[in-house]
């Protein structure tokens, strides 16, 4: 039985008002909810990483040395703090809005989950504004679509 929460105005805060009074819903995130109901067995992580694109060798080396096999390169453009910056062309100058990035996806167990968070961390740090960021998502299912696995067999 799935319980859909109810807005009340008795102070429960969009909790289900026959849950439990912590307002905790019961045992594990919705991601460990929704893992068990697919089947899969491992939870995992996906970490997306925004660096410059002259650290791409670095931090796939990186990725590389701990263990990791794959990942999924993106080349993007985007600015942060940094604002773009001005260049000069034949005289003339011009405002680069947007700066060259190249995202990194790569999809982990857990418990390999922060030590690539600290690899890719180490070889993209410049100090310099502009290094990046990375995200970090939870993931429910993984398929691979050639052979039908699933969960982290088909990392």
């Amino acid at each position: 039985m799935v319980r859909t929460p109810v807005p009340t105005g008795n102070g429960t805060r969009g909790r289900d008002p026959a849950g439990p009074p912590d307002g905790k819903q019961g045992e594990g995130s919705h991601a460990d909810v929704a893992r068990a109901a697919c089947g899969a067995t491992e939870p995992m992580k996906k970490i997306e990483a925004i660096i410059k694109p002259f650290k791409l060798d670095e931090v796939k080396d990186a990725l590389h040395e701990i263990g990791l096999q794959g990942l999924t390169v993106v080349e993007a453009k985007g600015f942060g703090r940094q604002k773009g910056h001005t260049e000069l062309y034949r005289g003339a100058e011009y405002v680069v809005d947007f700066l060259p990035k190249v995202k990194i996806e790569v999809v982990c167990p857990d418990d390999l989950a922060e030590r690539a968070i600290e690899a890719i961390t180490a070889a993209a740090r410049t100090g310099r504004i502009g290094d990046g960021k990375i995200f970090v998502s939870e993931v429910i299912e993984v398929v691979r679509i050639r052979t039908g696995e699933r969960g982290d067999e088909a990392v």
